[in-house]
């Protein structure tokens, strides 16, 4: 018979012999990595802003790894549907997400404790990918040409003017309840279903107001269908030098993009997130990569993947404010 100390001491020695077996094992496919495709999943459409940059990236990191990398869009329920397919896939570092502002950093604060996933718990941050001001705009008839302008349109008719958003809780609505808040404006919201439809009732009168990312927003603006307001950046940016920050014109600490990242569900091996991490980076500071986001008035961010889970903390912490003080709830 075994002693109970002599068997423990047996069982010690198989399980570090059987890990010792395996070890090398892991080690050689995480050196081998890729040797497959890999998924990158996206919760945008095909066609739009993001979609375009995750291709072009996606094109560059199948030629620098050797190994397709192909784009699967995930698309509907807020990026909850996208969120929860990365969070359940193997921990292989064959199947990664680019993550944008509404799923990761907005939908905390609108679903809470329903929300089935931790942006910050279940996914671990890779780099970043690009990141994009928005312009508040205006109807031309509105005859307004700066924030100052505007709050004194506004509060002439209080609960009067609508502005418009791409949806409820999206980064458009709530940078408007933001600018609110600060300014002490009573507007109206008008919900649609996309953002491309707010910039047709802008310039058509039905709405008088919003906030959009540049790419489509732009062309229309340089031709004088809408006026551009100013820039939520902290600083005034080169894609549109003339227009002013909104820190510029009163509003301290004001700032909102339109962003996105790539993430590795949580427990991939770190020598795989690493591998990632420099071959994105590499990527996003390519000259070719900088001039498509540029073309949709966005830039490169290459930063890496402890510089973009601190800056999702952060966008965590300050959309919260945001719901909470505008009693945002979700559509």
């Amino acid at each position: 018979m075994i002693h109970a100390p002599a068997r423990r001491a047996f069982l010690q020695a198989a399980a570090i012999a059987s890990a010792a077996q395996w070890l090398p094992r892991i080690a050689s496919a995480e050196a081998a990595y890729p040797n497959h495709q890999i998924r990158l999943f996206i919760g945008t459409p095909p066609g739009d802003t993001i979609d375009a940059w995750t291709r072009r990236l996606a094109a560059a990191l199948t030629i620098s790894l050797g190994q397709p990398v192909i784009v699967e869009n995930r698309v509907g329920a807020h990026g909850m549907i996208v969120s929860n397919a990365a969070k359940a896939a193997d921990k292989d570092g064959y199947t990664l997400m680019i993550g944008t502002g509404g799923p990761m950093a907005i939908n905390p604060a609108l679903y809470g404790a329903k929300l089935t996933y931790d942006p910050l718990k279940d996914f671990v941050a890779i780099g970043g990918i690009g990141n994009g001001p928005l312009y508040l705009y205006a109807n031309n008839e509105t005859g307004v040409t700066n924030l100052k302008e505007m709050v004194a349109y506004v509060k002439a008719r209080p609960g009067k003017v609508s502005f418009g958003s791409g949806g409820t809780g999206t980064t458009q609505h709530l940078a408007m309840e933001m600018l609110k808040k600060a300014t002490g404006m009573d507007m109206q919201h008008v919900p649609y279903k996309g953002s491309p439809m707010v910039l047709t009732d802008v310039m058509g009168g039905q709405i008088s107001f919003a906030f959009d990312a540049g790419a489509s927003l732009l062309p229309q603006a340089l031709s004088g269908k809408v006026r551009l307001i100013g820039v939520t950046t902290a600083k005034r940016t080169d894609l549109t030098p003339d227009v002013p920050t909104l820190i510029d014109q009163g509003v301290p600490n004001f700032e909102a993009s339109v962003w996105a990242g790539m993430f590795a569900p949580a427990g991939t091996p770190p020598a795989l997130v690493a591998q990632m991490e420099k071959q994105v980076r590499q990527a996003v500071a390519d000259p070719g990569f900088g001039k498509v986001l540029r073309a949709s008035a966005s830039e490169p961010w290459p930063i890496g993947g402890d510089e973009l889970h601190a800056f999702l903390a952060s966008e965590i912490e300050r959309w919260k404010v945001v719901v909470r003080d505008a009693d945002v709830k979700p559509e």
